[in-house]
């Protein structure tokens, strides 16, 4: 056993029974360390939407932990994940963020390779001797499988199928993914920002609700007065947070928009009567309008799933750690593949009046996410809360169903990292 999996070998002293949360879990670059290879190794990581990568050759980087990889579609339309490191001497043998190519070469030595990884040519092979073997020096795959548009990959080759870690989650994917208005759901664009902040403290705040009307004051004053009652979640007290099982949660906050298929019939809101008249302009029949103008504003709940990726609202949040104290973030929009111009632009609209770089949501959260770093020197002894709502949770599906502001999403992540953590 190494010095830092002993010194971590009590896990109970870094998240309590209790749900709470020892401040070196933010701090400590060992521990960083350990959950790179115990977490990010072992478990399914998103890397993708597959709108991302539609055609053959369409490729773009992402990562898996700390390890960069390559999302490719082959010709023969599979889709694979490789880590983008030659096998030679470790350069990358791709630096273009996305696009879409027929091979990849290394610009280093001229190493050559196949939209699949496989070795293909190598200047003057005859260095390395009449056995040397171009199949077992390919770029290294990863396990990757698909649910819902969402690409995942996992270097852990004996995990449980995708399908199975997901469990509940696939229900609540179907739900999101309603908002393609009945077209398919594609990335409209990202942004990406780095915060002075451990990973996991993005990760305590997609089914946070308790901070909403705090942090998001100044979201909330921008609101027309009918939007602004929408999102009182709070104050009527109608939604909740599901433990969802293997680290992943649901927050419910708006329950009338969980199912956008539901409820077509009522009044179009005020501020996408302009939509909805455009998209009658442009000789939609009534029914569809009315489809396409409630998917426009999206689903009215977040689902997180552990490690990395979360569903808000409206866009996927991707965390990607950096170090121990700090986080680079990825904001992806979305829009329908081949929906109406209109509802898209409406659609860019939403997502930079919140997520944006210049919005009222996504500058708020880094904000206070610093602060919580900052926050951890202040001593050592004291203790990170996150047992609010354990009081009156009650039994769901695959875990436990706490009130629209209880922290149940944190002690389903926590409860998860521990399990890996001790492997």
């Amino acid at each position: 056993m190494s010095q830092a999996q002993m010194k971590f070998s009590d896990l109970d002293a870094l998240y309590s029974p209790d749900a709470k949360v020892a401040t070196s879990m933010y701090e400590d670059p060992d521990l960083f360390k350990e959950e790179m290879q115990r977490i990010f190794h072992n478990t399914w990581v998103w890397v993708a939407h597959q709108s991302e990568v539609p055609e053959k050759g369409s490729f773009k980087l992402s990562t898996v932990g700390q390890d960069p990889v390559i999302v490719v579609r082959d010709r023969k339309d599979q889709i694979h994940v490789m880590v983008n490191r030659c096998r030679h001497r470790a350069a990358t043998v791709c630096e273009v963020k996305k696009g879409k190519t027929s091979s990849f070469q290394c610009p280093y030595h001229g190493w050559g390779y196949a939209l699949d990884g496989s070795l293909r040519a190598l200047p003057y092979p005859e260095q390395y001797g009449d056995d040397f073997d171009k199949e077992s020096h390919g770029l290294r795959k990863l396990r990757t499988e698909s649910y819902g548009g969402m690409i995942f990959a996992t270097f852990n080759e004996d995990i449980e199928p995708l399908a199975d870690f997901l469990g509940p989650v696939k229900k609540w994917i179907d739900l999101f993914m309603k908002q393609g208005g009945g077209f398919p759901v594609k990335v409209l664009g990202e942004h990406q920002f780095s915060v002075p902040m451990n990973w996991k403290v993005q990760l305590e705040n997609t089914t946070d609700a308790y901070h909403f009307p705090v942090v998001h004051k100044s979201f909330l004053q921008s609101l027309d007065g009918q939007t602004n009652e929408i999102f009182q979640f709070l104050e009527t007290g109608k939604g909740c947070v599901e433990d969802l099982g293997n680290g992943h949660s649901v927050m419910v906050m708006i329950p009338e928009l969980v199912d956008l298929d539901e409820n077509l019939d009522d009044p179009i809101p005020d501020r996408f009567e302009e939509l909805a008249q455009e998209l009658r302009d442009e000789g939609y029949p009534d029914d569809q309008v009315r489809k396409i103008v409630r998917a426009v504003g999206g689903a009215g709940f977040n689902l997180n799933l552990f490690p990395n990726v979360s569903f808000s609202l409206s866009f996927f949040r991707v965390l990607t750690p950096i170090s121990v104290d700090k986080t680079d973030i990825r904001h992806i929009a979305l829009g329908m593949e081949g929906g109406p111009a209109a509802a898209n632009r409406m659609r860019l609209r939403l997502h930079e009046h919140f997520q944006g770089p210049m919005g009222f949501g996504s500058p708020d959260d880094a904000e206070v996410w610093e602060r919580v770093q900052r926050g951890t020197q202040g001593g050592e002894e004291l203790k990170i809360l996150v047992n609010r709502g354990i009081v009156d949770e009650t039994p769901g599906e695959a875990g436990p169903i706490g009130h629209i502001s209880a922290e149940t999403g944190m002690r389903a992540a926590y409860s998860m990292w521990k399990r890996m953590m001790s492997v």
